[in-house]
């Protein structure tokens, strides 16, 4: 096992232009650190450059207390998981876990120990001799992951290796490589444009957006505390509802009359006729529904012509919001509805979306 740190990475292709932008992470002995943005947003370039297969233009990459910048793959001690499985077809499960370590010239009693454990940890003792045409897509994904296993490396690193899996499976999976990861203690650094996937797995999150981190930390915590409007609505399903500042109340805690952007979770409206003090509140008419189970989800929105000469302080300027509510009731289409936020409630940020600021 081994801490993993990234100093000031860079990484510019030919042409100028620049993928990775100064790239600063910590990840310690044994955390599990997701990597989540939107495609495009460098993550899965910075972690071609931790496994050595991408060159690093600037900065350094750290792995237990050795640069490995120059480093070959095969040098760094890593284990990758990638996307598409990477099995070889004309290959029993047990050769495909068992063909790396034979290629390092290891003994076989060794070998079948190694892959017999890592078979026992992800339940396919019963499948080592089938061909991975035999196998469903998550055990496909579990052969992957044991391939990983067996080698003991100091680091997993995982490409979205979840992608390809059907929701059903996808949530299951989730859980299986968190169980193992907390079973092995072993440092993961992991991979995806999914952000509930990334929440729910990670000890340490990075949220990358064109090609720099915009905020590191655990994931409740960015969560309850996003640092830029981007986190605040990537960071979240439904996104947080974003709109210009234009109350007395809220404008202060910026300066004097400067403009901001004030951010509301929709589970943090309530259906009211109250105006909390402190708080805000805006009339909307309901547009659409969305009915998920054990909560609805209400798209509302106030129109131009809604807006009152003299707003009531605490109230919002026109645009569309979403409030999610427990249960399957709500308004119907069209009815004109009331919601409201209490203050400890608000995200503030400034004008620009990149700085957030506390009341």
């Amino acid at each position: 096992m081994a801490n993993v740190t990234l100093r000031n990475v860079r990484k510019t292709y030919t042409g100028g232009f620049e993928a990775i932008k100064g790239v600063n992470v910590d990840v310690a002995d044994g955390q599990f650190c997701v990597l989540v943005g939107p495609s495009g947003c460098g993550k899965s370039t910075l972690l071609r450059m931790v496994a050595g297969l991408e060159t690093v233009t600037g900065g350094e990459i750290d792995i237990g207390g050795r640069v490995v910048n120059q480093v070959e793959p095969a040098d760094r001690d890593i284990a990758m998981v990638f996307q598409n499985y990477a099995l070889y077809p004309h290959m029993s499960v047990f050769n495909n876990m068992a063909y790396g370590l034979r290629n390092r010239g290891m003994k076989e009693a060794e070998v079948k120990t190694r892959v017999d454990e890592a078979a026992r940890v992800l339940e396919l003792t019963p499948m080592l001799e089938r061909k991975p045409r035999q196998l469903s897509g998550g055990q496909r994904q579990r052969v992957a992951m044991g391939r990983a296993i067996v080698r003991q490396p100091k680091v997993f690193l995982f490409d979205e290796p979840l992608s390809n899996l059907d929701a059903k499976l996808r949530i299951a999976m989730r859980v299986e490589i968190r169980k193992l990861q907390r079973r092995l203690n072993t440092t993961s650094i992991y991979v995806t444009h999914d952000q509930l996937e990334a929440m729910t797995l990670a000890d340490i999150l990075v949220v990358m957006n064109g090609g720099q981190v915009e905020q590191v930390g655990n994931p409740l915590a960015i969560y309850e505390k996003p640092a830029t409007t981007f986190v605040a609505s990537f960071i979240g399903a439904p996104p947080m509802n974003l709109m210009s500042t234009r109350i007395d109340e809220i404008k202060s805690q910026l300066g004097a009359g400067e403009a901001g952007i004030l951010g509301i979770r929709p589970e943090d409206f309530v259906i009211t006729e109250q105006t909390p003090a402190g708080g805000v509140a805006l009339p909307l008419t309901v547009e659409a529904i969305e009915r998920v189970g054990a909560e609805t989800f209400v798209y509302g929105s106030r129109a131009q012509d809604e807006q009152r000469v003299a707003a009531t302080p605490g109230e919002l300027p026109p645009g569309e919001v979403i409030v999610r509510i427990p249960g399957s009731e709500a308004p119907p289409i069209g009815q004109k509805i009331r919601v409201a936020a209490v203050r400890n409630k608000l995200h503030l940020f400034s004008g620009d979306g990149r700085t957030r600021i506390e009341a």
